[in-house]
């Protein structure tokens, strides 16, 4: 009763101690290859709740290159020191958390008309 917990006696075979996967599926440990703020850094892009449910209620489908055009977009706009970006893509526009690299929300070309980009600091047009 006095055991001392141990990582991975209550969840074994989900965690190893000192290792972080990156969805790459290059290995960083606890020798200094890779902090866990530098693996999470290099994740592509996130989308909240929200975006997804917006993507989903207007039928944006996003293709790998897609995503990576978008990485690349917020990788400039965090070079410029933006924090709050409108990404433009052909039909479709994204309003991202620099910062943490999540797309908030997303329209398509039919909810871009007439529309007013509020409490942004900058815009990237991708093709």
């Amino acid at each position: 009763m006095n055991e001392p917990i141990q990582v991975g006696r209550l969840y074994p075979g989900r965690l190893q101690p000192g290792i972080l996967q990156q969805q790459s599926g290059k290995l960083a440990g606890s020798d200094g290859s890779a902090t866990f703020k530098e693996l999470l850094g290099h994740e592509l892009v996130r989308f909240s709740n929200h975006a997804a449910k917006r993507m989903e209620q207007r039928g944006i489908e996003l293709r790998p290159e897609q995503l990576g055009k978008i990485g690349q977009a917020i990788d400039n706009a965090a070079a410029k020191g933006a924090k709050e970006s409108l990404i433009l893509m052909k039909d479709m526009a994204f309003i991202v958390n620099v910062g943490n690299r999540t797309v908030v929300t997303a329209m398509d070309g039919n909810s871009m008309k007439d529309n007013v980009f509020t409490q942004i600091d900058s815009a990237v047009i991708i093709n």
